[in-house]
């Protein structure tokens, strides 16, 4: 019989080898990290996505919408106290959502041109 596996607090964690390519990524070439310092900060990195994630679901709930988007995480971050990190990710974000539109144009055009073919 199938039993639903209990989820472990490491499994909510993000990928370790992921965490450690960004942090080498940022570090001079000479420094290495131990095991434990990748750990720490999986850890920290993990519950710091699950502590901004869970206010902006609080704020869809509150509006009674399923779906955190940009601008809810910029919201809950700025309620928290994060609010000098506020400037440059909303910057990124507008940045994101013009580039997703170029892509979508782009996407459009191309299958408009393959319309044209058949």
């Amino acid at each position: 019989m199938y039993q639903k596996k209990k989820p472990n607090e490491v499994d909510r964690y993000l990928p370790i080898a992921n965490i450690g390519r960004i942090i080498k990524n940022n570090l001079p070439k000479e420094v290495k990290l131990s095991k434990d310092a990748k750990e720490t900060f999986q850890a920290c990195v993990s519950e710091f996505i699950s502590f901004i994630t869970s206010e902006a679901s609080d704020r869809c709930s509150d509006e009674k919408r399923k779906t955190i988007n940009g601008d809810d995480i910029l919201y809950a971050m700025n309620n928290l106290g994060f609010e000098h990190y506020t400037s440059i990710l909303k910057e990124y974000l507008e940045k994101y959502k013009e580039s997703q539109k170029l892509v979508n144009n782009q996407n459009t055009i191309k299958e408009n041109e393959d319309e044209k073919k058949n």
